[in-house]
């Protein structure tokens, strides 16, 4: 007769457990913009719903009313879902000012060979060592490395005639970029040859003597 009470007792901090409160989406939002501020690359919606405890289809619904927010009120970034995973962005049409204002010498910004060397390879990729080094005119070891480091570049792969490891940019490079696929980079710079003449270029230099200079970095 005593086990009766115990068996209730025992029962009161299971319904009190599941006695839950599902957030609504006035409150997901600003939870969900302050993770994103922060995410150093492309979060999946199953994450981040995991992150501020709310269904997955609900959290999925709040993403896309802040993606049509900030198209709507005109902002300077943009929320999309590149890759499978959710990540801020800047505007395509905010590009130039950007990439002017790394080029004028803002912090952790490439060097002028960095930058060069790395819009070789978004061009021309997958592409060796050397026929960077003969589009530049200057050994690129010192560059390549540092792009390696930063991850914006990797090695992919081998030239077939050459056995050369190939080099080819990376989805944290299109991200940093605001870019979804290689197909939006903007039109190739007046600056760097256009890619069928840079080809028959590479072509004559095949067999000439390696380029020999001091690297640029």
């Amino acid at each position: 007769m005593t086990e009766e009470p115990q068996d209730a007792v025992m029962d009161e901090p299971t319904e009190e457990a599941t006695d839950e409160v599902t957030p609504t989406a006035e409150d997901l939002a600003p939870q969900l913009e302050a993770l994103l501020l922060v995410a150093e690359e492309a979060v999946p919606t199953a994450t981040l719903a995991e992150a501020v405890g709310a269904p997955v289809p609900l959290t999925e619904e709040v993403l896309a009313s802040l993606a049509a927010f900030y198209d709507e009120t005109g902002r300077g970034f943009q929320l999309r879902d590149v890759g499978g995973g959710w990540r801020l962005a800047t505007r395509p049409e905010h590009h130039e000012l950007l990439s002017r204002w790394v080029m004028e010498g803002q912090a952790n910004r490439l060097t002028q060979a960095g930058l060069e060397t790395l819009s070789v390879i978004a061009y021309l990729q997958p592409v060796s060592r050397s026929r960077v080094s003969a589009v530049r005119g200057v050994n690129v070891e010192s560059a390549v490395r540092t792009l390696l480091a930063r991850d914006l570049v990797t090695e992919e792969g081998q030239d077939d005639q050459t056995g050369a490891a190939l080099l080819r940019t990376t989805d944290y490079f299109l991200e940093r970029i605001g870019l979804t696929s290689l197909d939006d980079l903007p039109p190739i710079a007046p600056r760097l040859p256009d890619a069928s003449a840079l080809e028959a270029e590479l072509a004559q230099l095949a067999g000439g003597p390696e380029i020999s200079g001091a690297d640029d970095e």
